[in-house]
């Protein structure tokens, strides 16, 4: 009787996920003719602030951007954004984004793969452009994200997708840019008190012997593809040919490490093996500036809007990190939490310029720092002449949730819908209940 019941709320459950996952938000058709953005006050992404400029771009690239009276360009459709401002898009990286739908429902959720270490697998196969999460957060200016597989101490590879797109294929930007990790932390957790294993038993292992038996098995597995990839065999072996990357430079790094004796081991295990790293999460990288700068190592800091790990801490050392980064002159990026709070990138930007940062830096943190450590910066990230269009004009200033408002967004010159499932529902209620619905 009790399996029966399951049962039957998992049926519910999926038929809940198909009835809301009925698509009724079309993606964008390719940019048909030239478009000239006009008045508008430019952030260009590189720090640099254009008063009453212009923006041009034709084919999904932009073809020109300035100050003053636009050049004339024969058929072309003038947006007239007098007063407003225009961005780069946002860039996410480190989400999952596109692999989950409802954490509650297994069937939704595809950022997991069975197995500890995967490098061979591809989160890009199972970006779900249909997502009723995606427009949500594109809503909010984020045009492209980093989907990453999770679980495991090596669950697979990661691709640039844009927020846009009938299919994966459609959507992707840039395949499989990196292969994804997790440091092993060689410390017990928080309040363990005592030794290890049960009283008369045989004892356990402590979290340092257990963090150095993982990290001989990275040691293991990196020595043996990059043999594969010096000797390229005649038979493959899919995991190893997937890291081959690491050691051509065509691939990166990207390895979760949060204390600053992880991190220190994780720079020094990427310098032996001649790989590019990115730290991820980074919460004491601001204790060990001078090796992250010294071996070029970015830092993607994963959300702001938290309280600090130890008791010790200064409570605002979340808020402050993008500015001690800034300050030490290490490469950094943001991204937020999960998913759907991917949409509160653009806020938690702006809540670093309250602890340090200037407002064009915590832009430029979202767009061209994010773009540089994803290896697109020569595509996207700023707005400058022959870049891909891929920009979106706010009525008011985009770090701040009281005052964002997407007009327009455009990917590669594509002019994406805006609708979403929340406005949908706001607008819904509000004609039910005779309220103004003041959405876009």
């Amino acid at each position: 009787m009790k399996k029966k019941l399951v049962l039957s709320f998992g049926g519910l459950m999926l038929s809940a996920v198909l009835a809301f996952g009925q698509a009724n938000i079309m993606p964008a058709k390719p940019q048909a003719g030239p478009v000239v953005i006009t008045g508008a006050i430019i952030h260009v992404g590189n720090g640099k602030v254009i008063s009453n400029g212009y923006i041009a771009f034709d084919k999904g690239k932009i073809t020109a951007i300035g100050e003053g009276t636009a050049p004339n360009t024969a058929g072309a459709t003038i947006v007239n954004a007098n007063g407003k401002q225009v961005y780069p898009g946002f860039i996410c990286p480190i989400t999952s984004l596109g692999l989950v739908e409802f954490e509650s429902v297994r069937a939704t959720d595809d950022e997991t793969e069975t197995g500890e270490l995967n490098p061979h697998v591809r989160s890009l196969i199972a970006y779900n452009t249909d997502s009723k999460v995606i427009p949500t957060v594109r809503s909010n200016g984020v045009l492209l994200a980093q989907p990453t597989p999770q679980g495991g101490t090596m669950p697979g590879q990661s691709s640039v997708m844009m927020l846009d797109g009938w299919n994966w294929e459609d959507a992707a930007y840039k395949k499989d840019i990196g292969i994804h990790m997790t440091w092993p932390v060689a410390r017990a957790a928080r309040g363990r008190r005592g030794g290890f294993g049960a009283p008369g038993g045989a004892p356990q292992e402590s979290p340092a012997e257990r963090a150095q038996k993982a990290i001989d098995g990275f040691v293991s597995l990196f020595s043996q593809a990059k043999s594969y990839a010096e000797a390229k065999p005649a038979v493959t072996n899919v995991r190893l040919a997937a890291m081959v990357g690491l050691f051509n430079g065509t691939k990166k790094l990207f390895i979760n490490a949060d204390g600053a004796k992880e991190i220190m081991q994780a720079v020094n295990f990427a310098k032996q093996f001649g790989v590019q790293a990115v730290i991820v999460g980074g919460r004491e990288s601001y204790l060990v500036t001078d090796i992250l700068k010294d071996n070029n190592v970015p830092v993607v800091i994963k959300e702001t809007q938290a309280l600090p790990d130890k008791d010790e801490d200064d409570v605002y050392l979340p808020y402050k990190l993008p500015h001690l980064l800034q300050e030490a002159g290490v490469m950094y990026g943001l991204t937020g939490t999960g998913f759907w709070r991917q949409r509160n990138l653009p806020f938690e930007a702006g809540q670093a310029v309250g602890y340090g940062l200037t407002k064009e830096q915590a832009v430029s943190m979202i767009t061209l720092n994010n773009a540089k450590i994803l290896g697109i910066d020569k595509t996207t990230g700023t707005l400058e002449t022959g870049k891909d269009a891929n920009l979106f004009i706010s009525t008011g200033d985009a770090l701040d949730m009281l005052t964002l408002n997407v007009e327009n967004a455009y990917i590669q010159g594509k002019s994406i819908s805006l609708d979403n499932l929340h406005k949908q529902l706001y607008k819904r209620y509000s004609e039910k209940y005779g309220l103004k619905a003041n959405v876009n």
